[in-house]
């Protein structure tokens, strides 16, 4: 009896095991129009078990539209239809319940920007770090307390915002993120940045208002690429000077207790406790230099319109051209040198060297006198005397003669008397 059981028993297993294989033949030998056909029902039992969708969705998933609004509709799973629009380049779902997304978003490779605000998401999606595609990623006002490795794969990323969540630490799988130019992570919980950020070359804007940082972070004096900056509701009691950030534009400083604005460059706009003060003053400072300088073009003009009418003057009285004057300068001044040569040539005579020179050819010119007898030493025959005795006799003779007519002119002077 025992026996005849386990056979049944053993016989009734084959039976089953042959009855499998040959359904998995039938699935295998099933065409694609069997297949399609499986797919189809599954969605639409996947449909059924979704119920009936917001007004207005429906149209919205068949418009083939790339951007698709499902904001604020209280979703807790997206529609299974979402994930087979391949068109779709903008998916904003904010506002909703969200805890997670299924893997088959990984399909829609076509998405640039998704934005996830408002859920209730404890971690990022796995299915989202293998869109690689995604240049916006928006995850602000959840529940993230760090990030998976796996985000290193968005490389094309260019925004990330991950502000209002509970980040203790910069989340340094950023680092590896070569093309991300703005960082959204304020009202988070950290108190200070690491010291390798300077690694995000491509940082343009920084937003960390809203943490609990008590000191500036150094490291942000060496982030010079740096075009925007929000510390706002922090606890710094002191700003270094930012001049050496020399592309910053923005700096946002409020809420924190200091009594005015740190030194920046003078391009750059300031929001915080006396910040309108000191860019008026700023403004004020560049307006008088302005007018500084329109005054000082004006004086220059002036100047220069006064020294051409001048010049005008003197042309139109003495009706020749500038060319013309110094032409007629020139031939005058070859004339007198022609007639100071040939009296030269008249006076240069052997017995010349003791004739006594009067007092108005002494008076003409002393550098004249000394000019002619120079040219005297040089060329006159029969002088016997060298240029520096004849010099030195020259200046004993214009004393003597001085002297001589101070006597005269005394003795002239008495004999009035």
């Amino acid at each position: 009896m025992g026996s005849s059981s386990s056979k049944g028993e053993e016989e009734a297993g084959e039976e089953k095991e042959e009855e499998k294989e040959e359904e998995a033949k039938e699935e295998d030998e099933e065409t694609p129009e069997e297949i399609a056909e499986k797919i189809a029902a599954q969605q639409k039992k996947e449909e059924e078990e979704e119920g009936e969708l917001p007004l207005g969705v429906d149209d919205m998933l068949d418009s083939g539209d790339p951007v698709l609004d499902l904001c604020y509709r209280k979703f807790k799973k997206l529609p299974c239809r979402v994930f087979r629009l391949m068109h779709l380049e903008k998916l904003y779902a904010c506002g909703n319940r969200l805890r997670t997304l299924p893997d088959s978003l990984s399909q829609v490779q076509g998405l640039r920007t998704l934005a996830l605000d408002f859920n209730k998401m404890e971690d990022v999606p796995l299915a989202v770090c293998q869109l690689v595609n995604l240049t916006c990623l928006y995850m602000g006002s959840n529940r993230l307390v760090c990030l998976p490795p796996e985000v290193r794969n968005l490389q094309k990323l260019r925004c990330l915002w991950l502000e209002s969540n509970y980040f203790q630490h910069f989340p340094r799988q950023l680092y590896d993120l070569p093309h991300l130019r703005s960082l959204q992570i304020g009202d988070n919980r950290m108190k200070s940045l690491p010291a390798d950020l300077v690694r995000m070359e491509a940082l343009r804007g920084l937003w960390v208002y809203g943490n609990r940082f008590e000191e500036f972070p150094k490291v942000l004096l060496r982030m010079e690429g740096l075009e925007v900056l929000d510390l706002d509701r922090n606890k710094i009691t002191n700003f270094p000077s930012l001049r050496r950030l020399p592309t910053l534009q923005l700096f946002s400083y409020d809420h924190n207790p200091v009594e005015g604005p740190p030194r920046v460059g003078e391009e750059v706009t300031l929001v915080g406790e006396g910040a309108a003060e000191a860019m008026q003053e700023r403004e004020d400072k560049k307006e008088r230099q302005r007018k500084a300088a329109e005054e000082a073009e004006e004086q220059l003009a002036l100047a220069e319109e006064e020294e051409q009418r001048v010049i005008h003057s003197i042309l139109k009285n003495s009706g020749s051209s500038p060319g013309r004057i110094a032409s007629e300068t020139l031939a005058d001044g070859e004339e007198e040198q022609e007639v100071r040569e040939e009296e030269e040539e008249e006076e240069g005579s052997p017995d010349r060297g003791g004739a006594e020179y009067d007092g108005a050819g002494l008076e003409y010119d002393e550098e004249g006198v000394e000019y002619e007898t120079e040219e005297l030493i040089c060329e006159g025959e029969g002088l016997e005397y060298e240029g520096e005795g004849l010099e030195y006799e020259r200046v004993q003779r214009d004393y003597e003669y001085e002297e001589r007519e101070d006597v005269e002119e005394t003795g002239t002077q008495n004999g009035e008397r």
